[in-house]
């Protein structure tokens, strides 16, 4: 706001200033005036004048001195008002800025106010949004809950209704039967309604009815996938509906199967069978023990390198002959353990072997001379003990040391070849560390470590060998109930107090099911101590998810390494997969509550449960969650008195130790209460009293023990007692501490290292009171605990002292760190070390060893990926740090290589840290370790080496996760050529690229070159399945084997008979043609001297004969063997027998397969026959009979004929299936394919479209459509139909 001015002028006057008009306020603005005349300064002037200047009077200077004071009074005056008028101004300014600011202020108050309430509108908002957010995410879990729970209800219902219509054909059946017999059948509403089923099965429940005694079927025309089908190959004893013999109809393409009928015939194969622990025994005389101390020095070590190398322990075992008599009962049980002996002069009593394991028999003989009479007597006396023993005699007569390395050379061979399950020749040397190429078992991108399988696998079977508690049967035929309870059902729970014996329980049923239930797939995991591998829950949800995928063919590409994701993965595939068995798949969980974080790594098993997957888990009653006791439950009820005492009368009896009366009385009396009843406590009871020397003393001490853990700490100071000196003792406490301590256990081996004065005979003595106390066992070559109560009583007896536990972990991080400084990077240094020093908290050691490339790739490559991670998470590095140590230890470690022989070692690191990055998700430095590798293999090996091919496999799986799928697709092509220049295009690694390249070709949308692929690969897994049984299986198979000889070679039998059929198909599974040839030719030999000619086991055979003469392709000799298989069952069963199906199926794909299709045609019309009296003419076999009725009538140009049981079986499919189902779009194209034949253009394309709509709605799988449990590859003639073109015939292949 301004003000208006004026100026004052000389003469006073007030000049108006021509801007401030209007609204403004005039003041006076006072004007400098210069005087006229200088008369006041001049006046007061000193000095002298000038001469000739004027004079003033007085007066007239005092005039112009007041003019002057006046002037100034004046300006003075004007300046005053001046000055005064700017304070009023600046005072009302002033003023007027105060109401400004006060205005200003409560505007701003009340701008504050408006923003707290939006910024709480805000919160408010974002409350809101989170709010519906998690209502939404609720509401999604709700909706995927409900539509599950509707398809396990729809599913269910689905069943009932197929249950129910499969109870009406069989009705049906036996009312045409008993019509045909010429009974009439009263029918109160005198209908003849049509059968026709109102209902649909689901894909995934295409019923039992199909496999066992069903004959099998060919596939349709056109077949774009495998039907049901019964097993290929040679029968085992009395195959499907008539089981007498222990073996179902096993086909190649199904080692699961093979394993689980293998265990049946005999349930509890031997340890020295199934153990990874080789352990040779040695006995010798004082003439040969030069040649047995220079083997264990200088060549028993070589042996145990060879062992580690291949994940397996050697442990050479002798008693020294001047002590021997001493160890009678150590030494009986290690020649038991052992898997191989060498012998010299020993007793008979030593000599027999019932599951003939090799022998080799040294003799030191004089130059020239040939076996002395004692020598003779000793092989003949071996002999006779064991008929099917091969006896491997060494003779030497020169130095000691040349005869060890004859030792040394054929026991190496003797454990290649029939130990360790390797095609070897006798002079091979020993196997290296060194680059696998195409020998390299391929398990797709997924690691995984095959120890833990080894550990299930002889958990499983130690459990199985131990004899029933009591009670066990009606336990068993509870859960069989539960089991068998209409679906949906949540996860039973078997529940029970420590010692309850829970795992015994389900091994048991597992065993039971595996005997009475083939067609149910069993898949199992036993969890050891909280902290042991068994526990850790990513690592048995990834073990689980590949044994499921590998039952159905599936590629194990696809499964990711993020823990998170595998725990997410099981239960998804769970679901898909369950809808492709034909059964029942049940997983068994056994002590779930000891996994880690078990309540929340297990949420899936809250979930609703597919239609037919059952879920048991066993959890200890004190520690149960929860959420999980309102599951059904299956409590494990302590011992009654009565029970308590035959237990306790049985382990006396066994021990030959007899109690009194009063010590009885006193036991009745105490095994009363809950946990005084368990059998693990009554057990332990009576090892100790068994044990003891005087049981009266001992009786008492166990009467003041009321649990498990007391009475097991009772009898470790038992035991500690009865040793003799302080050395013993000393060695028995250092031993179950050690153990204690130990992530997984401690091995034999490592403990006479640990221990340089630890004599074998002095362990042996210690570990069997040990084991018989039922204190530790042996487990993948590991001396662990039997118990968790055991463990804990080690814990409280020996390290409750503070520190204590920290000195003995001290002492194993030693004992590991010197392995690793000897460059001895084994996988017990990775399972065990990292492990330690986690546990002691000492993070720089830990460091060091983890940046140890080998012991970190030895755990990568065994799938310990989240326990790798874990460790440096606890060290406190990110991945980027993780990758930045990484690189500088691989330079380290390139700088210190020097030669080529070091280059393929570089090159595996190099792909090892390029892999680990890719899984971390650092794809851009994961590029660089695995270009690296492939420099190296390139230019050390060959650019066509199958080595490059992986290197090339791996770098292309980060491009495909970088996206950039041209470059990918590029690498994957170079791998696939390289691969089958140099392995042939039958090899599994050609599998993996094929399998590689479908997925990316999915991911570009190119769906029917991926399926191509895919097909492709699916047929070489098969193949390659049919070589070699899946890891573990195939060795089990050819152990078994060696087991099995020594039953054929007593008297004529026809028992000795059913064993050579066995032997026979066994080496069948292993593809030993030659050999399976002998054997069922002699089985059939002796079945005709025995049983005569006529025999229907002698048509079995026949059959397997035929089976095996169809392999090696000598097909006129196979059919002369199935017609005489088929007339003897013609006369000797009956019109539908199943095995008499079986003939005629496999004669008549004979016929057509050599062109005689006019002799199958009757063949074909009887298995018709058959099929509809075993199962009505609405079966869905009977269709699939139809359908091969039909194909074959195309061959033969037929159409007339084939169209209506094409329509027929149409009819039967869609009433019985469902109008969806695989085999009604299969049918359909048959259809399609015949009209298209006969000119009937339009109808064709319109059932083709059909069929097409059927098939793109069926949902994929992972590497391709899988065949079913029951299935397999060449049971039946695969018609390919043509596509639609001028020229296609129904019956061209």
């Amino acid at each position: 706001m301004g003000t208006a001015s004026s100026l004052v002028g000389p003469g006073g006057e007030v000049i108006e200033d021509a801007y401030g008009g209007g609204g403004g306020e005039a003041c006076e603005i006072p004007v400098e005036v210069k005087p006229k005349a200088r008369l006041v300064r001049s006046s007061f002037r000193r000095g002298p004048r000038a001469i000739g200047a004027s004079f003033k009077s007085t007066g007239s200077v005092d005039l112009e001195y007041s003019a002057e004071l006046d002037r100034l009074r004046k300006d003075y005056e004007i300046l005053r008002v001046s000055k005064s008028n700017e304070v009023a101004a600046l005072q009302k300014k002033e003023a007027k800025l105060d109401e400004e600011n006060k205005r200003l202020r409560a505007e701003l108050q009340a701008l504050q106010k408006t923003y707290q309430k939006i910024l709480r509108e805000k919160e408010g908002a974002l409350e809101a949004k989170y709010q519906a957010m998690e209502r939404a995410a609720t509401f999604e879990h709700d909706r995927d809950k409900v539509k599950r729970q509707f398809k396990i209800f729809r599913e269910t219902k689905e069943k009932e209704i197929q249950d129910l219509l499969r109870a009406k054909r069989d009705l049906e059946a036996k009312l045409q039967q008993l019509q045909a017999q010429g009974i009439q059948v009263y029918d109160p509403a005198d209908s003849d309604e049509d059968d026709s089923p109102s209902g649909a099965a689901a894909a995934g429940n295409q019923c039992e009815y199909w496999s066992g005694a069903a004959l099998g079927s060919e596939p349709s025309m056109g077949s774009m996938m495998q039907l049901q089908q019964t097993f290929r190959g040679p029968e085992f004893a009395h195959s499907l509906i008539d089981v007498e013999g222990p073996f179902a109809n096993v086909s190649r393409d199904d080692w699961d199967t093979a394993v689980a009928s293998l265990l049946q015939v005999s349930p509890h194969v031997s340890q020295a069978l199934w153990s990874n622990t080789i352990r040779c025994y040695l006995m010798y005389t004082p003439e040969t023990q030069a040649e047995v101390e220079a083997f264990v020095q200088g060549y028993a070590p070589r042996l145990q390198r060879l062992c580690e190398g291949l994940g397996h322990f050697f442990v050479s075992v002798s008693f020294p002959a001047d002590g021997a008599d001493g160890y009678v009962a150590e030494r009986r049980q290690e020649i038991e353990r052992s898997s191989v002996s060498m012998l010299e002069d020993v007793e008979e009593a030593f000599v027999k072997n019932p599951e003939a394991r090799p022998l080799l028999l040294y003799l030191r003989t004089s130059q020239g001379a040939c076996l002395s009479p004692a020598a003779k007597d000793l092989v003949e006396r071996v002999t006779a003990a064991d008929r099917a023993v091969k006896v491997k005699v060494i003779e030497h007569a020169g130095h000691p040391e040349e005869g060890a390395s004859l030792i040394h050379g054929s026991l190496e061979w003797v454990m290649k070849q029939e130990l360790l399950g390797q095609e070897v020749a006798e002079d091979e040397s020993c196997l290296t560390g060194a680059d696998e190429g195409c020998g390299e078992e391929d398990h797709g991108d997924v690691l995984w470590d095959p120890h833990d399988e080894q550990e299930q696998a002889e958990t499983f079977q130690r459990a199985a060998a131990s004899a029933a508690s009591p009670g066990c049967q009606k336990y068993m035929e509870r859960l069989n109930d539960m089991v068998a309870a209409p679906p949906p059902i949540p996860p039973l729970l078997v529940s029970g107090g420590p010692g309850s014996g829970k795992s015994l329980l389900l091994s048991k049923w597992i065993e039971f099911q595996q005997k009475h239930s083939p067609n149910t797939l069993i898949l199992y995991h036993f969890v050891g101590q909280p902290l042991s591998t068994s526990a850790e829950p990513v690592l048995m949800a990834k073990r689980l998810t590949i044994k499921l995928l590998q039952h159905f063919f599936c590629s194990i590409s696809g499964l990711s390494m993020d823990p998170c994701k595998v725990l997410e993965e099981f239960p998804r595939w769970l679901e898909r997969l369950s809808a492709r068995h034909h059964g029942n798949i049940i997983v068994i969980i056994d002590s779930v509550d000891q996994i880690q974080h078990a309540e929340k790594h297990m949420k899936w098993l809250i979930d609703p449960l597919p239609v037919n997957v059952r879920v048991v888990v066993s959890v200890n009653v004190e520690t149960c969650p929860q959420a999980w006791r309102l599951w059904p439950t299956l409590h494990l009820d302590p011992l009654s008195p009565k029970e308590a005492r035959s237990l306790i009368s049985a382990e006396c009896q066994a021990a030959q130790v007899t109690l009194t009366w009063e010590q009885e009385k006193k036991l009745d009396s105490h095994c009363r209460s809950a946990s005084s009843c368990s059998p693990l406590y009554v057990t332990l009871l009576a090892k100790i009293l068994t044990s003891a020397w005087r049981p009266d003393p001992a009786l008492e001490l166990c009467l003041q023990s009321p649990d498990t853990l007391s009475l097991y700490r009772l009898g470790l100071r038992t035991l500690m007692d009865t040793l003799r000196t302080d050395r013993e003792k000393l060695v028995m406490k250092e031993v179950v501490c050690l153990v204690c301590v130990s992530h997984n256990g401690v091995a034999e081996s490592e403990l006479l290292q640990m221990f340089p004065d630890l004599t074998w005979p002095m362990l042996a003595s210690l570990l069997r009171q040990l084991q018989n106390l039922r204190v530790v066992t042996f487990s993948c070559g590991l001396l662990k605990f039997q118990h968790l109560q055991a463990w804990e009583a080690v814990r409280l007896e020996y390290m409750s002292t503070e520190g204590r536990a920290s000195g003995y972990r001290e002492r194993l991080i030693q004992y590991f760190s010197g392995q690793l400084s000897q460059d001895r990077v084994t996988w017990r240094v990775a399972d065990e070390l990292p492990w330690l020093l986690h546990q002691q908290e000492d993070k720089v050691k830990l460091r060091q060893s983890l940046l140890n490339l080998f012991v970190s790739q030895n755990l990568y490559k065994r799938g310990h990926f989240s326990e790798l991670l874990a460790y440096w998470l606890y060290v406190g590095r990110d991945r980027s740090s993780m990758a930045t140590e990484y690189f500088d230890s691989l330079k380290h470690y390139e700088k210190s290589c020097e030669g080529e022989g070091s280059a393929p070692q570089l090159a595996n690191l190099c792909e090892t840290l390029g892999r680990f990055l890719k899984d971390l998700g650092l794809l851009s430095q994961a590029v660089a370790p695995l270009q690296r590798s492939l420099e190296i293999r390139e230019t050390a090996l060959d650019p066509d080496h199958p080595s490059v091919a992986r290197s090339l496999h791996q770098l292309a799986g980060v491009y495909v996760q970088w996206r950039k799928l041209g470059n990918a697709e590029q690498l994957f092509k170079q791998a696939l050529e390289i691969g089958e220049n140099a392995c042939g295009a039958e090899h599994l690694c050609v599998a993996r690229e094929l399998d590689s390249l479908a997925l990316l070709y999915q991911k570009q949308n190119k769906y029917e070159q991926a399926e191509r692929l895919r097909k492709r690969a699916l047929k070489i897994r098969q193949k390659a399945a049919r070589h070699k049984g899946s890891m573990y299986g195939f060795s089990l198979l050819r152990r078994r084997t060696l087991q099995l000889e020594e039953l054929t070679l007593g008297k004529d039998s026809v028992d000795c008979a059913k064993t050579l059929n066995e032997l026979g198909v066994l080496y069948y599974l292993q593809n030993n043609l030659d050999t399976a040839m002998v054997f069922l030719t002699r089985s059939l030999e002796m079945r005709r001297r025995v049983l005569g000619p006529e025999h229907p086991d002698c048509a079995q055979s026949l059959n397997n004969l035929a089976a095996l003469h169809c392999e090696r392709r000598e097909y006129e000799r196979a059919e002369e063997l199935y017609e005489s298989a088929l007339d003897i069952r013609r006369r000797a069963l009956a019109p539908n027998h199943p095995s008499l199906a079986y003939t005629v199926k496999h004669l008549a794909m004979l016929y057509k397969r050599r062109g005689k299709p006019e002799k199958a045609v009757p063949l074909y019309e009887l298995a018709l026959e058959i099929r509809e009296k075993s199962f009505g003419p609405k079966h869905p076999s009977v269709a699939t009979a139809l359908v091969n009725l039909a194909v074959l009538y195309c061959q033969l140009k037929k159409h007339g004929e084939a169209l209506p049981l094409y329509e027929q079986a149409l009819k039967i499919y869609e009433d019985s299936l469902g109008r969806v189902h695989p085999r009604v779009g299969e049918t359909l194209k048959n259809l399609a394919v015949l009209s298209y034949e006969e000119g009937d253009f339009e109808k064709a394309a319109e059932l083709y479209k059909r069929a097409m709509e059927i098939k793109e709605a069926e949902p994929s799988l992972v590497g391709g459509k899988a065949p079913s449990h029951q299935s397999s590859a060449g049971d039946t003639v695969s018609l390919r139909g043509p596509s639609l073109h001028p020229g296609a015939s129904p019956g061209h292949r």
